[in-house]
């Protein structure tokens, strides 16, 4: 028995897409399932191998795309370009994403009544506007995730459960963002948590995030730190 992948190939409208699916087939019938929202370059090998890690936990992992089969970024501007569209269009940024949780919860491997959502920095925007939208999905954890509102779910009840692991010192998302989101989700009625580390900056859970300039620099135990809570928020969400 060992972690079993595919790659599955969907559509968003006339976008066509490509998920990567990880589950142990150890584990007999339907089952819990997470879906992976990926940074600002597109899914990549950093998701991929988090789908991987989450399917050693008992679930099932699916990397998701939000920009297009194959679509990736290789540099600052590029990352900036793709995500434009969907900072500029929540709306388009919300039903991208719910598109690949009706995906998921579409696999044989994945019991539909239990599905939960993480990502990564652009990531956690989407899985926080899964949330706002109201999505039926258990929880979504933001992993340094953008706050920014997407000004069109004002009004709007949060049934997931929401859990944001965050770099204090990140300089992308300032405390009153902090603030700001705290006051948004309770407003919405949400049950949320955040957690603050201090002494971290973006991107901390990247080995390979180095650039102090732009902000974004691994954190070795912040990063231990938010894959525990995630672990445990799980645990509770998908019991």
């Amino acid at each position: 028995m060992a972690i079993q992948t595919r790659l599955i190939e969907y559509r968003h409208g006339e976008q066509v897409l490509e998920g990567y699916l990880a589950w142990d087939d150890a584990h007999a019938g339907p089952r819990p399932a997470v879906a992976v929202s990926h940074a600002w370059s597109g899914r990549s090998e950093f998701e991929c191998a988090k789908a991987r890690a989450l399917a050693e936990l008992g679930y099932v992992g699916f990397a998701l795309d939000m920009f297009g089969k194959g679509v990736r970024g290789n540099s600052v501007e590029e990352n900036q370009a793709l995500i434009a569209p969907f900072l500029e269009d929540r709306g388009l940024l919300q039903a991208r994403i719910q598109r690949a949780v009706e995906v998921l919860r579409g696999q044989p491997e994945v019991d539909p009544a239990r599905v939960a959502a993480i990502g990564f920095c652009f990531g956690g925007l989407c899985v926080l506007d899964l949330a706002r939208s109201g999505a039926d999905v258990r929880g979504v954890v933001s992993f340094h995730g953008l706050f920014i509102p997407p000004g069109n779910t004002a009004g709007r009840k949060i049934t997931a459960k929401v859990l944001c692991l965050h770099g204090w010192d990140d300089p992308m998302v300032p405390p009153d963002q902090v603030v700001a989101l705290a006051r948004e989700l309770t407003e919405a009625g949400a049950d949320w948590q955040i957690h603050a580390y201090g002494n971290t900056l973006h991107a901390f859970t990247n080995p390979e995030a180095n650039d102090r300039q732009l902000g974004t620099v691994y954190n070795a135990v912040a990063d231990a730190r938010s894959w525990t809570a995630m672990q445990n928020f799980l645990a509770e969400v998908l019991a």
